[in-house]
């Protein structure tokens, strides 16, 4: 028998009302490692920005290369103190001259001639950041890409 005024229906609904103290610390955790994981994606490490410099070059390099065969004039990239010029290229296909990161640099720079000839000579520059550092290459034939700066040069098939 129960007490007076209570019931079987009231002591089980006051047990089922709110979360335990231990549901509370799982759901804090979890939100905090959530925060946690997406201020980390959102850091932008000298690392990716290089990175993300290297393939944005390979890109407008190519794109030169490209307009260079289809005109049959050579153009020429080089590299100096603001950024780097494209000469040869047709005013209206001008590319962007400078870093998208600051403090981006070239080792050892010097000009790279993008044509109009398919096969050009094997090329390559080492972009640096801090103390990070990429290579990007062609063997003459193929488009440019990144190559780790401490990978040897590879030699076309």
């Amino acid at each position: 028998m129960s007490a007076p005024g209570s019931s079987r229906r009231a002591a089980c609904s006051a047990t089922a009302a709110g979360f335990t103290l231990l549901e509370l610390l799982l759901v804090v955790a979890l939100m905090a490692m959530a925060g946690a994981g997406v201020v980390m994606s959102m850091r932008t490490t000298g690392e990716q920005q290089l990175a993300r410099e290297a393939q944005r070059l390979v890109a407008m390099l190519d794109a030169a290369r490209a307009q260079s065969r289809a005109t049959g004039v050579a153009v020429v990239w080089r590299p100096d103190a603001a950024g780097f010029s494209f000469a040869g290229l047709q005013p209206a296909q001008q590319e962007p001259t400078a870093w998208m990161a600051p403090g981006t640099t070239v080792r050892d720079a010097k000009a790279l001639v993008l044509g109009p000839e398919p096969i050009i000579e094997r090329q390559q520059i080492e972009l640096v950041l801090g103390d990070q550092s990429l290579r990007i290459g062609t063997d003459g034939l193929r488009p440019f890409s990144v190559e780790s700066a401490d990978s040897p040069a590879k030699d076309p098939p």
